[in-house]
């Protein structure tokens, strides 16, 4: 049986790697995205050692030519993409009034236009197969609610929902299913520096998300999970 094929964005560090790693062992042939050459090598290295294949693509989200030469690579390398986890992300982390157009716009154009193209050219090559794929968009809590300090960041994160929902609904007719993860506080080094105040002993784990990317993968083709919202036990629900 072939292998199927994942593309992790951001699979450098933090969530991102964990995904990556959870894949591996999963046994998905793993395309690892991220801007840091070193950072890719050593995970790339790990995946290997599970047992896959890896394949490092040095890449910024936010310049499309390189998108479009990552999946250009994934289809020389593996013939095609079964999965995408749009994972690539950065906060600035001010008040609005604090906050300039140029730190917007990058905020923006990392999360959310990253996710798009990502999520566009994935989806051009899911709609010529006949198992169809899955998207994944790993958003934020601050995609459902709205935080002080953290203007554009949630409003990026609240785009990667909305794009999360148009992608269902395109992608029905080609089987590709859409899912996004809205994660609380977990433990990474932009929330060790975006939110000190929280207790480290009960904030969110990488593989707490990666369980979450695991359930979801491993659905059934007759169902499908719109929006996931994991979240710290002592934080306020809904």
């Amino acid at each position: 049986m072939k292998k199927e094929t994942a593309v992790v964005t951001g699979a450098g560090k933090g969530i991102g790697r964990e995904l990556a790693l959870r894949l591996a062992k999963l046994d998905y042939n793993i395309v690892l995205a991220a801007r840091n050459e070193g950072e890719l090598k050593a995970v790339a290295e790990l995946c290997r050692a599970a047992g896959c294949a890896a394949l490092p693509v040095v890449t910024d989200v936010t310049d499309e030519a390189a998108v479009v030469n990552l999946f250009k690579a994934v289809r020389e390398h593996f013939g095609g993409v079964d999965l995408l986890v749009n994972n690539a992300g950065m906060g600035v982390f001010k008040t609005l009034a604090e906050t300039t157009l140029a730190e917007w716009r990058l905020v923006i154009e990392t999360n959310l236009n990253g996710a798009f193209v990502c999520a566009r050219e994935a989806f051009r090559i899911m709609m010529t197969q006949e198992s169809g794929g899955t998207i994944v968009n790993i958003a934020s809590v601050v995609g459902i609610k709205g935080y002080p300090n953290q203007g554009a960041y949630t409003a990026s994160k609240h785009g990667m929902v909305g794009l999360t929902k148009v992608l269902a609904e395109e992608g029905r007719e080609y089987k590709i299913k859409a899912h996004v993860i809205c994660p609380g506080g977990v433990a990474t080094e932009m929330v060790r520096q975006s939110r000190p105040d929280l207790n480290p002993d009960e904030i969110i784990q990488p593989e707490d998300v990666a369980d979450l990317l695991e359930y979801l993968v491993k659905l059934p083709p007759r169902v499908s999970v719109d929006l996931v919202h994991l979240r710290r036990f002592n934080s306020s629900s809904f």
